[in-house]
């Protein structure tokens, strides 16, 4: 049996004969929510994780993300798997700032959600620490069902934010509380 095609709900408009008018801001978040290029950062086994979510059996490209960006300007969702050091932290942070906006960073499992087990003075006790995160898949490691939750987390934020809210005085303030510029 094959998958049937995913057809997407026109948003809210007028329409007519020849004609759908609607918001900017409501065809752009489809737009978005329908073509996010992931970055996975990966360091442990949630990566092995992730890798099988690429595969044929889960295929994330069935929700738009079948184009993996290893390079931070040309993504816009920035997926932490596993264990981050404290001497990583910059590393991530540095990724985090060479993306261009929107970006949105999902934390995929115990490790870069809270450290995990290794609670150490070496081990980053999350990666919310270091830069604001939008979404946590839970898990040591999280299926790759949950990371296909995740992403469509991920999907229904894109596609509900408004084109201004990353001016918004809330947005900068959360930045100015990561020390981002």
């Amino acid at each position: 049996m094959s998958n049937p095609v995913k057809i997407i709900e026109a948003p809210e408009g007028h329409e007519g004969t020849g004609f759908f008018a609607t918001s900017f801001d409501k065809v752009i978040g489809i737009a978005r929510s329908n073509s996010l290029w992931p970055l996975p950062f990966a360091t442990s086994c949630c990566g092995i994780e992730f890798m099988a979510t690429m595969a044929s059996h889960y295929d994330i490209s069935r929700f738009g993300s079948e184009r993996p960006s290893f390079s931070p300007r040309q993504a816009d969702l920035l997926m932490v798997m596993g264990t981050i050091a404290k001497k990583m932290g910059p590393i991530v942070k540095q990724v985090y700032l060479q993306m261009a906006e929107p970006r949105w960073v999902i934390a995929v499992g115990a490790c870069a959600s809270s450290g995990g087990i290794f609670d150490t003075y070496s081990v980053l006790q999350g990666i919310d620490r270091i830069i604001p995160v939008d979404v946590y898949v839970p898990g040591c490691p999280p299926r790759p069902e949950q990371i296909l939750d995740g992403l469509m987390e991920i999907q229904k934020l894109a596609v509900n934010e408004s084109l201004r809210r990353r001016n918004m005085d809330e947005y900068q303030a959360l930045l100015e509380s990561y020390n981002i510029q």
